[in-house]
């Protein structure tokens, strides 16, 4: 299923690319955020394959919803994570691919189309890291356990609300080197081993589900602020560390 799974990952990755720095279609939406005919036909793209390879699954996405029976097992997907950077030529932006049973995500794919890369994990099986040049090996996390030490990022600080911001601005203060953007793939890259912290709020299911089996068949811990794991129903702050302790360490400046 993995592997299928990063196939048609790949396949819409290489469909989005068809407008990645031309001409495209931009509306906003509701909630005030960008979104264009290229996120629209990529996610078309992955129902018409997910329907097609596993009928009796639900499938959640981005910008189609919620389709399928309650309780079945659901695709979750997000066809450009990023769009912003999309938009502008910056080329961090992601396709993402969860499986979900019964609310957690079993499996996680972060399909960077514009680099080459790609994290796979499902659970139980580890993560694996494919190159641009090919390669395939295991993604670990680094052994960093404290602030003072950390690669502390977040996609950007103006996500943060009022009673958040204090916090974010602790744990910025407190880490070693502090960074912004990247969406989706910080997190690819904590798996790896690159950054140690990622903090962020204003997240939806399709945003971090396919990341939440990428960090911890890696060996890191993502959770909700409240330390709880991430299921479909959790909210919009997630945290993500690279061991235990220094997610123990971060959590404490959330809660403090």
């Amino acid at each position: 299923m993995a592997d299928y799974a990063f196939e048609i990952a790949t396949e819409a990755g290489r469909l989005g690319m068809q407008w990645f720095r031309k001409p495209v279609s931009i509306d906003i939406k509701e909630d005030q955020s960008p979104v264009t005919e290229a996120d629209r036909a990529v996610e078309a793209l992955l129902r018409d394959r997910l329907r097609a390879a596993f009928p009796g699954h639900a499938i959640l996405g981005e910008e189609f919803g919620l389709e399928g029976q309650s309780g079945a097992p659901t695709w979750v997907v997000d066809p450009i994570d990023g769009t912003r950077s999309f938009i502008t030529g910056w080329p961090i932006w992601g396709t993402l691919m969860a499986l979900i049973t019964e609310d957690h995500p079993q499996l996680g794919i972060v399909h960077m189309p514009a680099l080459g890369e790609t994290w796979v994990a499902s659970a139980g099986n580890g993560c694996r890291f494919h190159g641009a040049d090919g390669t395939n090996s295991a993604a670990r996390s680094s052994s960093c356990e404290t602030l003072a030490q950390a690669r502390f990022y977040t996609t950007s600080p103006d996500y943060f609300d009022s009673s958040e911001r204090p916090h974010y601005e602790a744990i910025r203060d407190a880490s070693r080197v502090q960074r912004f953007g990247g969406d989706c793939y910080g997190y690819g890259l904590l798996a790896s081993g690159h950054i140690d912290l990622i903090v962020e709020s204003r997240l939806q299911p399709y945003d971090f589900l396919a990341i939440a089996p990428v960090v911890t068949e890696a060996g890191g811990v993502i959770t909700d602020w409240q330390g709880k794991p991430l299921t479909i129903g959790s909210g919009e702050q997630v945290i993500a560390a690279a061991t235990p302790a220094l997610h123990r360490e971060a959590l404490a400046f959330l809660n403090s």
